[in-house]
């Protein structure tokens, strides 16, 4: 019997309802991350309640980088130690349900933060986003337990596209109703730090009552602290078991890192270097969301077929295309009104380089948390991905911090070239890992611990 139908016959398929619970974790959290980190409050903090000091915006970028970078950094300190403790205790669903709460509740808490009020909005800025993060990871720890290897890349997409489905429903009203991210319409988007935690709040609820808890609690026997610390021990010296997931992890560093960059940035970069006006910024976050939609579904169907590695390969290729057309917006703009007599403007050819920045988006992600899925047994899955959240955040720090830095010296567009060096590193790495050896060394785990026990 081959490995994929080994695994296969050991892993059947969820119920079509759980799989929807679980995808509606994905619907419901975009609404933080959209609103609160890519279109709505991070324009806010920066243009607002920072505002312009005579730099240009460049303190404000700094400081809404450094307020990313360590809630990041807190996900890396305490991700893998989490995961471990869910995995032994098969306690995953109140994990996640305790990061829901937080979220929520941080979240809501924006509303207090006015123009002046720096200290106040990174504070909670730092909270909601390190607890939303452990939410992404743990909600990811699932995606093992939901079919068989070679469906998960398809699963992975239906969740990331729901999820820009989520997304679209809760900025596309944010935008609509509460209009603008300007000092004028404040007392209006104030808000919407309280819309994106009530979105969150009710889109979840079908997660905790249709997704399962799965596995068998082991006893304590010891104080929780010391089962993770040493849980993370045991696997770190393993992990030469499981080379190729280590060095996609090592690929998803630099990968993640410009995708944290972009979503933390893109908007600010469209106000700041574009300059783009409230209509345009409106239609670019449908067409991302739309866009990203399409990539995570066409691109899940697809690594189902091709191999989840070679179509992760191919989003990475799309994503340094993309880079190199926003950094080249501007002047390709120039260049193509003076040669052919135009009059477009910037943040019209902008929309057209934000299909394939949403392309890429949507599909990177879900082939990224697919491929972790193959690489981890399941008996080991909360922890890999705790893993998977640390490479992630680890990469946000090292990402925002970098642009944070780079732009403060040359400018926001110059320094987002950096984004497409991260890229290009990402595949010279991946381009080892071999995905038959790393999922038959999750095969081989599962046999050995299958025999201890």
């Amino acid at each position: 019997m081959s490995t994929t139908t080994a695994a296969a016959a050991e892993t059947p398929w969820a119920s079509r309802r759980e799989i929807l619970g679980w995808a509606m974790f994905d619907f419901a959290n975009q609404a933080y991350t959209l609103l609160i980190i890519t279109v709505v409050f991070g324009e806010l903090f920066t243009t607002v309640i920072v505002g312009d000091r005579g730099d240009g915006y460049r303190l404000a970028n700094l400081l809404w980088s450094l307020a990313l970078a360590i809630s990041y950094l807190l996900v890396v300190v305490t991700g893998p130690l989490c995961g471990a403790v869910m995995d032994y205790r098969a306690d995953k669903k109140r994990f996640l349900f305790a990061s829901y709460l937080a979220t929520i509740g941080t979240t809501a808490m924006l509303y207090f933060v006015e123009p002046g009020f720096v200290v106040l909005g990174l504070v909670l800025i730092i909270l909601s986003n390190y607890a939303y993060s452990m939410g992404e990871s743990f909600i990811a720890a699932f995606l093992p337990e939901l079919g068989p290897p070679e469906s998960l890349g398809r699963i992975s997409g239906f969740g990331w596209a729901l999820g820009y489905v989520g997304g679209l429903c809760a900025a596309g009203f944010t935008l609509m109703v509460l209009g603008e991210a300007t000092a004028e319409n404040f007392e209006r988007i104030r808000w919407v730090g309280p819309f994106a935690a009530g979105f969150f709040l009710v889109a979840a609820i079908p997660t905790f009552l249709w997704l399962r808890e799965r596995g068998t609690p082991q006893p304590p026997g010891q104080p929780y602290h010391r089962i993770a610390l040493q849980r993370v021990s045991t696997t770190l010296h393993e992990l030469r078991r499981f080379r190729d997931l280590g060095l996609f992890l090592v690929s998803l560093l630099f990968s993640m890192a410009g995708v944290y960059i972009i979503i933390a940035f893109a908007f600010i970069y469209g106000a700041q270097v574009i300059g783009w006006d409230a209509a345009t910024r409106n239609i670019m976050f449908i067409i991302v969301q739309i866009t990203a939609a399409a990539g995570a579904i066409g691109f899940g169907a697809i690594q189902d077929r091709i191999g989840t590695r070679e179509t992760y390969l191919i989003t990475l290729a799309l994503w340094v295309a993309a880079i190199l057309a926003i950094w080249a917006t501007p002047g390709m703009t120039a260049w193509l009104n003076a040669a052919l007599g135009l009059d477009w403007q910037a943040q019209h050819v902008f929309l057209v380089v934000g299909c394939l920045a949403g392309l890429s988006l949507g599909s990177s992600q879900s082939a990224s948390r697919a491929l972790v899925g193959l690489f981890s047994p399941r008996r080991k899955a909360a922890e890999f991905f705790g893993f998977w959240g640390l490479a992630n955040k680890l990469a946000g720090v090292f990402g925002i911090i970098g642009l944070g830095l780079l732009q403060s010296v040359v400018g926001l567009q110059a320094s987002i070239l950096l984004c497409a060096v991260l890229f290009l590193i990402a595949i010279a790495i991946c381009l080892g890992v071999d995905q038959a050896r790393g999922m038959e060394a999750a095969r081989q785990w599962e046999a050995d611990d299958v025999q201890m026990l």
